[in-house]
């Protein structure tokens, strides 16, 4: 079975490209389950949006129609999957996704069964099919797919942290997702974002600089630039900052509250 058309261009991930390049990238999140708000993210100036299909409201279909919507954007696309499910690993990264991001990631063997989900024989037992990527991201998809894909294991249990090391050494890992709210709880602390608590900064220092000794990608999660910039100088690659309801909901107090207060009586 062929796909695509014969001169469709192959487009690398573009993440890889930057990051073997030396550079950071930014990284838009994406809850709402519509295309449209999927489309005005992606043309944002993101390096890459992600779908959270674990904590966000998104459905697969619905990711189907998002990654559609990102299409036209230079941002590229890569979805959370809310557990280690195969078969729905292997959907989304059909239908056009660059990578997957697994949540709860304990062991070492539960990175090698992630990363299995995510890579071809003789690398893994990923079904083939790119039904939709042959189209979105080339026609010769099965013989490069798995250089381009990226497998991203949250540390962000107290397990996790503690097989760190060993999670990192999984073959055809691509790196770690670092999850700061559940790391957070995991470690007896408040769960939330850009943590100043000593207990955090230790363990994500920790992941950050384990997981970049070893050649692994780190991503985590913040809630604002400032702290963002903070885990790029400890050597994270990618950062991702708030999320589209977020941002939304802050937009839209700051505009609310602007005009009460024009209008304050005297």
């Amino acid at each position: 079975m062929s796909y695509g058309s014969d001169h469709r261009t192959w487009r690398a991930n573009g993440l890889l490209t930057a990051w073997r390049a030396g550079r950071p990238t930014l990284n838009g999140w994406l809850t709402i389950p519509d295309g449209v708000s999927a489309e005005v993210m992606a043309h944002a100036g993101w390096d890459s949006v992600t779908l959270d299909l674990q904590h966000g409201l998104i459905d697969y279909q619905r990711a189907v129609t998002m990654l559609q919507a990102t299409a036209a954007a230079p941002a590229i696309p890569l979805a959370r999957v809310p557990s280690h499910d195969p078969g729905l690993i292997g959907k989304l990264l059909d239908a056009g996704a660059y990578g997957v991001i697994c949540p709860l990631v304990d062991t070492a063997d539960q990175a090698r069964a992630f990363v299995a989900a995510c890579r071809y024989p003789p690398h893994g037992c990923r079904s083939f099919g790119p039904v939709r990527a042959s189209l979105s991201i080339g026609r010769d998809y099965a013989t490069r797919a798995d250089g381009e894909v990226l497998a991203l294991a949250m540390i962000e249990t107290r397990g996790g942290l503690d097989a760190v090391e060993a999670i990192c050494d999984v073959p055809g890992l691509s790196g770690i997702y670092i999850g700061p709210a559940d790391l957070s709880l995991a470690l007896g602390v408040a769960p939330g974002f850009d943590s100043e608590d000593a207990r955090v900064v230790e363990a994500i220092t920790h992941v950050i600089r384990t997981a970049r000794s070893r050649g692994r990608w780190v991503g985590v999660h913040n809630a604002t630039v400032a702290y963002a910039e903070r885990m790029i100088g400890l050597g994270a690659n990618l950062v991702t900052v708030g999320s589209d309801l977020r941002l939304l909901a802050a937009g839209a107090a700051q505009v609310v509250n602007e005009f009460r207060g024009n209008r304050a009586a005297p």
